[in-house]
């Protein structure tokens, strides 16, 4: 029987809202067995950017990052989020390990090729260093990836975080049974923006079509999703959105994709 590993992934909305922090941390903490924390911090990286004077661009939920803009979210990223989260966890009890994809040659990347939009440096995963990773888990620690990965040559890239979620899970898979959250601020997938209790239960590839002709799923929501489908074709057990207290197997409601 295989191990298993949980892989959370959290947006930068935990790190804005100290209340949704608390409820991360004891939740997170309180989780027996082995698990990995991924984080974003897009909405506080945006903030410094606009206070630096730098505009943020965005394309289909995903950040184009010039060099001002990387030296920007690795300052978020890899430092105010990271350890921030590093020590609330270890605060609980929690021995977390904070790392960017550089470290350890954990995650490599290359920068995406530019098509018709050129998203800068950005990095797409590659491969991802499963042995180092294992050993880190065995050894009793709980990796607290930010959005940053690197391609070999001593260049950091942007990588978005729900894919970097998505990519450690199908590589942990072959080895790990593994069970992937997106947890953000509302309780699943919304058929209404404005409406907190309408919920979608489960989404499949067949009603994700729909959902985006309608223009119910758009935005932000699209990675997670295109990454949540990617990663059951790969092999991972489980993928689910919705809030902090699935962590706990206490959310009333949330989303379950499946193929």
């Amino acid at each position: 029987m295989k191990q298993k590993v949980e892989i959370i992934k959290i947006g930068g909305a935990f790190l804005e809202d100290d209340k949704l922090l608390d409820m991360c941390y004891s939740a997170f903490s309180a989780m027996e067995g082995l698990k990995i924390l991924v984080h974003g911090g897009g909405q506080r990286a945006s903030k410094l950017s606009s206070d630096l004077g730098i505009t943020p661009q965005m394309v289909h939920g995903r950040r184009i990052t010039d060099i001002k803009s990387l030296e920007v979210v690795t300052m978020v990223y890899a430092g105010w989020a990271n350890k921030t989260l590093v020590a609330g966890l270890q605060g609980r009890g929690c021995n977390a390990l904070g790392l960017s994809g550089a470290d350890a040659n954990l995650i490599r990347a290359q920068k995406r090729p530019v098509t018709d939009i050129d998203y800068g440096l950005v990095g797409d995963v590659k491969q991802v260093n499963t042995d180092g990773l294992s050993t880190l888990l065995n050894a009793g620690f709980t990796p607290v990836f930010c959005a940053l990965t690197h391609d070999g040559n001593g260049q950091l890239l942007n990588t978005n975080a729900d894919s970097i979620a998505a990519e450690l899970a199908m590589a942990l898979s072959a080895t790990y049974e593994i069970k992937l959250i997106y947890c953000f601020e509302k309780q699943g997938v919304l058929r209404d923006v404005n409406d907190p209790e309408s919920v979608i239960p489960q989404i499949d590839t067949e009603n994700f079509k729909t959902l985006q002709k309608e223009g119910v799923i758009s935005a932000g929501m699209i990675p997670k999703l295109f990454n949540s489908f990617r990663a059951l074709q790969a092999g991972v057990d489980q993928v689910y959105i919705g809030p902090v207290s699935l962590l706990s197997g206490q959310a009333p409601k949330y989303t379950q994709i499946r193929l």
